[in-house]
Protein backbone atom coordinates (compact mmCIF):
# COMPACT_ATOMS: atom_id res chain seq x y z
CA UNK A 1 0.00 0.00 0.00
CA UNK A 2 1.40 3.38 -1.06
CA UNK A 3 -0.46 6.45 0.05
CA UNK A 4 0.04 10.18 0.37
CA UNK A 5 -1.14 11.10 3.88
CA UNK A 6 -1.62 14.69 2.72
CA UNK A 7 -4.70 13.49 0.85
CA UNK A 8 -6.57 12.66 4.05
CA UNK A 9 -7.82 16.23 4.72
CA UNK A 10 -9.14 16.28 1.17
CA UNK A 11 -10.97 12.98 1.77
CA UNK A 12 -12.35 14.29 5.05
CA UNK A 13 -13.75 17.38 3.33
CA UNK A 14 -15.50 15.25 0.71
CA UNK A 15 -16.85 12.93 3.42
CA UNK A 16 -18.32 15.83 5.37
CA UNK A 17 -19.60 17.91 2.44
CA UNK A 18 -20.93 14.98 0.35
CA UNK A 19 -20.02 17.04 -2.68
CA UNK A 20 -16.78 17.53 -4.62
CA UNK A 21 -17.49 21.19 -5.44
CA UNK A 22 -18.29 22.08 -1.82
CA UNK A 23 -15.16 20.25 -0.65
CA UNK A 24 -13.08 22.16 -3.18
CA UNK A 25 -14.52 25.51 -2.03
CA UNK A 26 -13.86 24.58 1.59
CA UNK A 27 -10.22 23.75 0.87
CA UNK A 28 -9.63 26.56 -1.63
CA UNK A 29 -8.71 24.24 -4.51
CA UNK A 30 -10.33 23.24 -7.79
CA UNK A 31 -12.94 20.53 -8.13
CA UNK A 32 -10.56 18.71 -10.47
CA UNK A 33 -7.89 18.69 -7.75
CA UNK A 34 -10.36 17.12 -5.33
CA UNK A 35 -11.43 14.47 -7.84
CA UNK A 36 -7.85 13.59 -8.77
CA UNK A 37 -6.76 13.54 -5.13
CA UNK A 38 -9.54 11.11 -4.17
CA UNK A 39 -8.60 8.90 -7.10
CA UNK A 40 -4.93 8.88 -6.08
CA UNK A 41 -5.94 7.96 -2.54
CA UNK A 42 -8.15 5.13 -3.78
CA UNK A 43 -5.53 3.88 -6.21
CA UNK A 44 -2.94 3.93 -3.45
CA UNK A 45 -4.94 1.57 -1.26
CA UNK A 46 -6.71 -0.28 -4.10
CA UNK A 47 -10.23 0.31 -2.82
CA UNK A 48 -13.13 2.64 -3.55
CA UNK A 49 -13.74 5.13 -0.74
CA UNK A 50 -16.23 7.43 -2.46
CA UNK A 51 -19.02 6.32 -4.77
CA UNK A 52 -19.89 9.12 -7.14
CA UNK A 53 -22.02 9.86 -10.17
CA UNK A 54 -22.75 13.08 -12.00
CA UNK A 55 -25.59 13.61 -9.51
CA UNK A 56 -24.34 12.57 -6.07
CA UNK A 57 -21.48 11.50 -3.81
CA UNK A 58 -21.51 9.08 -0.89
CA UNK A 59 -18.98 7.05 1.08
CA UNK A 60 -18.57 3.32 0.57
CA UNK A 61 -18.24 0.98 3.57
CA UNK A 62 -14.44 1.38 3.38
CA UNK A 63 -14.88 5.16 3.18
CA UNK A 64 -17.18 5.17 6.21
CA UNK A 65 -14.59 3.24 8.24
CA UNK A 66 -11.81 5.61 7.23
CA UNK A 67 -13.91 8.69 7.99
CA UNK A 68 -14.77 7.36 11.44
CA UNK A 69 -11.09 6.59 12.08
CA UNK A 70 -10.01 10.14 11.20
CA UNK A 71 -11.39 11.35 14.52
CA UNK A 72 -9.30 8.75 16.37
CA UNK A 73 -5.58 8.12 16.66
CA UNK A 74 -3.20 7.74 13.71
CA UNK A 75 -2.98 4.03 14.45
CA UNK A 76 -6.74 3.79 13.92
CA UNK A 77 -6.40 5.63 10.62
CA UNK A 78 -3.68 3.28 9.45
CA UNK A 79 -5.71 0.27 10.55
CA UNK A 80 -8.69 1.49 8.49
CA UNK A 81 -6.44 2.01 5.47
CA UNK A 82 -4.86 -1.42 5.86
CA UNK A 83 -8.30 -2.98 6.16
CA UNK A 84 -9.42 -1.32 2.93
CA UNK A 85 -6.20 -2.23 1.13
CA UNK A 86 -6.35 -5.94 2.02
CA UNK A 87 -10.10 -6.51 1.87
CA UNK A 88 -10.37 -8.80 -1.15
CA UNK A 89 -12.95 -11.28 0.18
CA UNK A 90 -16.59 -10.40 -0.60
CA UNK A 91 -18.14 -9.30 2.68
CA UNK A 92 -20.41 -6.67 4.18
CA UNK A 93 -23.90 -5.45 3.33
CA UNK A 94 -24.79 -5.34 -0.36
CA UNK A 95 -27.76 -3.01 -0.86
CA UNK A 96 -29.77 -3.45 -4.05
CA UNK A 97 -32.76 -1.54 -5.47
CA UNK A 98 -34.69 -3.82 -7.82
CA UNK A 99 -37.75 -3.09 -9.91
CA UNK A 100 -40.72 -5.30 -9.09
CA UNK A 101 -40.99 -6.53 -12.68
CA UNK A 102 -37.45 -8.01 -12.82
CA UNK A 103 -38.82 -11.54 -12.50
CA UNK A 104 -35.56 -13.30 -13.39
CA UNK A 105 -33.63 -11.48 -10.68
CA UNK A 106 -36.36 -11.75 -8.04
CA UNK A 107 -37.54 -15.30 -8.72
CA UNK A 108 -35.10 -16.76 -6.19
CA UNK A 109 -32.43 -18.96 -7.81
CA UNK A 110 -30.10 -16.15 -8.92
CA UNK A 111 -29.88 -14.55 -5.47
CA UNK A 112 -29.88 -17.90 -3.67
CA UNK A 113 -26.88 -19.03 -5.72
CA UNK A 114 -25.03 -15.80 -5.00
CA UNK A 115 -25.76 -16.05 -1.26
CA UNK A 116 -24.50 -19.63 -1.11
CA UNK A 117 -21.27 -18.72 -2.90
CA UNK A 118 -20.69 -15.61 -0.74
CA UNK A 119 -21.65 -16.42 2.88
CA UNK A 120 -19.95 -13.30 4.27
CA UNK A 121 -22.17 -10.98 2.18
CA UNK A 122 -25.48 -9.81 3.64
CA UNK A 123 -27.92 -9.03 0.81
CA UNK A 124 -30.46 -6.26 1.42
CA UNK A 125 -32.94 -6.00 -1.47
CA UNK A 126 -35.47 -3.19 -1.73
CA UNK A 127 -38.12 -3.93 -4.34
CA UNK A 128 -39.24 -0.56 -5.67
CA UNK A 129 -40.45 1.00 -8.88
CA UNK A 130 -39.56 4.54 -7.80
CA UNK A 131 -36.97 6.22 -10.02
CA UNK A 132 -34.17 7.78 -7.97
CA UNK A 133 -30.40 8.16 -7.70
CA UNK A 134 -29.26 4.86 -6.18
CA UNK A 135 -25.93 6.33 -5.06
CA UNK A 136 -27.54 9.21 -3.16
CA UNK A 137 -29.97 6.75 -1.57
CA UNK A 138 -27.14 4.53 -0.33
CA UNK A 139 -27.51 1.54 -2.68
CA UNK A 140 -24.58 -0.35 -4.18
CA UNK A 141 -26.42 -1.32 -7.36
CA UNK A 142 -29.85 -1.60 -8.93
CA UNK A 143 -31.76 -3.69 -11.45
CA UNK A 144 -33.91 -1.91 -14.02
CA UNK A 145 -34.92 -2.03 -17.65
CA UNK A 146 -32.04 -0.80 -19.78
CA UNK A 147 -34.01 2.08 -21.28
CA UNK A 148 -34.38 3.86 -17.92
CA UNK A 149 -30.79 3.53 -16.64
CA UNK A 150 -28.72 6.74 -16.49
CA UNK A 151 -25.95 7.07 -19.06
CA UNK A 152 -23.17 7.44 -16.46
CA UNK A 153 -23.84 3.98 -15.00
CA UNK A 154 -22.16 0.69 -15.83
CA UNK A 155 -24.81 -1.83 -16.95
CA UNK A 156 -24.50 -5.64 -17.04
CA UNK A 157 -27.27 -7.68 -18.73
CA UNK A 158 -29.39 -9.83 -16.44
CA UNK A 159 -31.66 -10.98 -19.26
CA UNK A 160 -31.85 -10.80 -23.02
CA UNK A 161 -34.50 -8.79 -24.83
CA UNK A 162 -37.93 -8.81 -23.22
CA UNK A 163 -41.51 -8.56 -24.46
CA UNK A 164 -44.55 -7.23 -22.72
CA UNK A 165 -47.58 -9.49 -22.61
CA UNK A 166 -51.31 -9.06 -22.39
CA UNK A 167 -53.03 -11.98 -20.66
CA UNK A 168 -56.43 -13.04 -19.46
CA UNK A 169 -57.95 -16.04 -17.71
CA UNK A 170 -60.07 -18.42 -19.82
CA UNK A 171 -63.07 -17.69 -17.58
CA UNK A 172 -62.99 -13.96 -18.41
CA UNK A 173 -62.47 -14.78 -22.07
CA UNK A 174 -65.52 -17.05 -22.12
CA UNK A 175 -67.70 -14.37 -20.50
CA UNK A 176 -66.47 -11.25 -22.29
CA UNK A 177 -64.60 -12.28 -25.43
CA UNK A 178 -61.16 -11.11 -26.56
CA UNK A 179 -60.07 -7.75 -27.98
CA UNK A 180 -58.72 -8.00 -31.53
CA UNK A 181 -56.84 -4.67 -31.37
CA UNK A 182 -55.20 -2.88 -28.42
CA UNK A 183 -57.57 0.09 -28.75
CA UNK A 184 -60.46 -2.21 -27.85
CA UNK A 185 -58.96 -2.68 -24.37
CA UNK A 186 -60.80 0.41 -23.15
CA UNK A 187 -64.02 -1.60 -23.53
CA UNK A 188 -62.77 -4.33 -21.17
CA UNK A 189 -62.16 -4.71 -17.45
CA UNK A 190 -58.44 -4.25 -16.95
CA UNK A 191 -55.96 -4.72 -14.12
CA UNK A 192 -53.39 -1.93 -14.23
CA UNK A 193 -50.15 -0.94 -12.56
CA UNK A 194 -48.85 2.29 -11.11
CA UNK A 195 -45.37 2.61 -9.61
CA UNK A 196 -46.44 5.04 -6.87
CA UNK A 197 -49.71 6.37 -5.39
CA UNK A 198 -49.27 9.87 -6.78
CA UNK A 199 -48.75 8.91 -10.44
CA UNK A 200 -51.17 7.80 -13.15
CA UNK A 201 -51.41 4.12 -14.07
CA UNK A 202 -48.93 3.01 -16.75
CA UNK A 203 -50.15 3.34 -20.30
CA UNK A 204 -49.95 0.04 -22.19
CA UNK A 205 -47.45 0.27 -25.05
CA UNK A 206 -47.85 -1.43 -28.44
CA UNK A 207 -46.57 -1.28 -32.00
CA UNK A 208 -48.37 -1.62 -35.33
CA UNK A 209 -46.62 -1.65 -38.72
CA UNK A 210 -43.48 -0.31 -37.08
CA UNK A 211 -45.27 2.61 -35.40
CA UNK A 212 -45.37 2.72 -31.61
CA UNK A 213 -48.49 3.79 -29.77
CA UNK A 214 -49.97 3.42 -26.32
CA UNK A 215 -53.39 2.88 -24.83
CA UNK A 216 -54.60 4.57 -21.65
CA UNK A 217 -56.73 1.77 -20.26
CA UNK A 218 -59.05 2.58 -17.37
CA UNK A 219 -58.23 -0.17 -14.87
CA UNK A 220 -60.93 -1.37 -12.53
CA UNK A 221 -58.12 -2.62 -10.29
CA UNK A 222 -54.85 -0.70 -10.01
CA UNK A 223 -51.84 -1.64 -7.87
CA UNK A 224 -48.08 -1.35 -7.57
CA UNK A 225 -47.84 -5.07 -6.73
CA UNK A 226 -47.16 -7.36 -9.68
CA UNK A 227 -48.26 -10.40 -7.65
CA UNK A 228 -51.69 -8.88 -7.03
CA UNK A 229 -52.07 -8.16 -10.75
CA UNK A 230 -51.23 -11.79 -11.49
CA UNK A 231 -53.50 -13.24 -8.82
CA UNK A 232 -56.53 -11.16 -9.75
CA UNK A 233 -56.03 -12.00 -13.42
CA UNK A 234 -55.90 -15.71 -12.52
CA UNK A 235 -59.24 -15.25 -10.74
CA UNK A 236 -60.81 -13.86 -13.92
CA UNK A 237 -60.99 -10.24 -12.73
CA UNK A 238 -59.83 -8.84 -16.06
CA UNK A 239 -57.05 -8.38 -18.61
CA UNK A 240 -53.59 -7.38 -17.41
CA UNK A 241 -50.23 -6.35 -18.86
CA UNK A 242 -46.65 -6.98 -17.67
CA UNK A 243 -43.36 -8.53 -18.86
CA UNK A 244 -43.92 -11.90 -20.52
CA UNK A 245 -41.79 -13.85 -18.02
CA UNK A 246 -44.26 -13.02 -15.25
CA UNK A 247 -47.01 -14.99 -16.95
CA UNK A 248 -45.15 -17.73 -18.85
CA UNK A 249 -45.65 -20.59 -16.33
CA UNK A 250 -49.35 -19.82 -15.96
CA UNK A 251 -49.89 -19.75 -19.73
CA UNK A 252 -48.08 -23.08 -20.06
CA UNK A 253 -50.47 -24.56 -17.47
CA UNK A 254 -53.50 -23.17 -19.27
CA UNK A 255 -54.38 -20.77 -16.43
CA UNK A 256 -53.91 -17.68 -18.62
CA UNK A 257 -54.08 -16.96 -22.35
CA UNK A 258 -51.90 -14.64 -24.45
CA UNK A 259 -53.67 -11.76 -26.23
CA UNK A 260 -52.62 -9.25 -28.92
CA UNK A 261 -49.16 -10.81 -29.37
CA UNK A 262 -48.67 -9.34 -32.86
CA UNK A 263 -48.69 -5.84 -31.34
CA UNK A 264 -45.94 -6.52 -28.77
CA UNK A 265 -42.36 -6.26 -30.16
CA UNK A 266 -39.19 -7.06 -28.15
CA UNK A 267 -37.30 -4.36 -26.23
CA UNK A 268 -34.01 -4.22 -24.24
CA UNK A 269 -34.21 -6.31 -21.08
CA UNK A 270 -33.11 -5.96 -17.47
CA UNK A 271 -29.66 -4.86 -16.36
CA UNK A 272 -27.71 -4.77 -13.13
CA UNK A 273 -26.33 -1.23 -12.94
CA UNK A 274 -23.85 0.52 -10.67
CA UNK A 275 -21.51 3.54 -10.64
CA UNK A 276 -17.90 3.28 -11.86
CA UNK A 277 -15.77 0.18 -12.36
CA UNK A 278 -12.44 1.24 -10.85
CA UNK A 279 -11.48 -0.27 -7.45
CA UNK A 280 -14.86 -1.99 -7.19
CA UNK A 281 -15.78 -3.39 -3.77
CA UNK A 282 -15.31 -7.19 -3.67
CA UNK A 283 -18.95 -7.78 -2.70
CA UNK A 284 -20.19 -5.90 -5.79
CA UNK A 285 -17.56 -7.45 -8.05
CA UNK A 286 -18.73 -10.89 -6.90
CA UNK A 287 -22.34 -10.05 -7.77
CA UNK A 288 -21.38 -8.70 -11.20
CA UNK A 289 -19.41 -11.86 -11.98
CA UNK A 290 -22.29 -14.01 -10.72
CA UNK A 291 -24.82 -12.20 -12.92
CA UNK A 292 -22.54 -12.53 -15.95
CA UNK A 293 -22.25 -16.27 -15.42
CA UNK A 294 -26.00 -16.55 -14.85
CA UNK A 295 -27.02 -14.66 -17.97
Amino acid sequence: MTMDMNLLPLFQAVAEEHNFRAAADRLGVTRSAVSQGIRRLEDGIGATLVSRTTRSVRLTEAGERLHAALSQSMSDVMAALEHAAHEDRPRGVLKLAVTSIAETFLSGPLLAGFAEANPAVTIDVTVTDEEFDIVAAGFDAGVRLGEVIEQDMIAVPVTGDQREAVVVAPAYLAAHGAPTHPRELVQHRCIGRRRAPNVAPHRWEFEENGVAFDVAVEPQITTNDLRLMLRTALCGAGITFAPRGTFQPHVERGELVWLLEEFLPPFPGFFLYYPQRRNMAPKLRALVEHVRRWS
